[in-house]
């Protein structure tokens, strides 16, 4: 059997996948229940426990980096000097957008990557022509 293609997690899909009143939350439920193998961002692990962390208390941000633990397959990419750079360049190209870091970051860890699909509600993550699933 053909290995799975690789999908990118935005912190928009984790969190709908975890929060019950998302209302994108029927939907990642399913898609979490086979997921690919996965790739995220360090900015995605640091966003969403900070959403979390904000939004109810430690005990959440907590559950949020145990999620990310126990996903089979999932790869986080570091966010070292010259992602800073290559995220920074797509800023730039992007400046009308209003893209956040993270967001950047995304996008170039798509790019690098070939990442075919982008598991995310946030519509800034479809600007590499990678098909978002929502």
């Amino acid at each position: 059997m053909a290995r799975k293609t690789e999908a990118y997690l935005d912190t928009s899909a984790a969190i709908a996948f975890l929060d019950r009143s998302d209302g994108h939350h029927d939907r990642f439920r399913q898609l979490f229940a086979t997921p690919p193998p996965l790739v995220t961002s360090a900015l995605v692990v640091a966003e969403g426990h900070g959403w979390f962390l904000r939004r109810f208390d430690t005990s959440r941000g907590l559950q949020f980096l145990a999620f990310l633990g126990a996903l089979p397959g999932l790869t986080v990419v570091a966010f070292d000097a010259d992602a800073v750079a290559h995220a920074t360049r797509i800023l730039k190209k992007y400046s009308d957008q209003g893209l956040t870091l993270a967001d950047a970051h995304g996008l170039a860890i798509m790019t690098d990557r070939r990442v075919k699909q982008c598991w995310s509600t946030d519509r800034h993550l479809g600007l590499t022509g990678v098909p978002l699933v929502r």
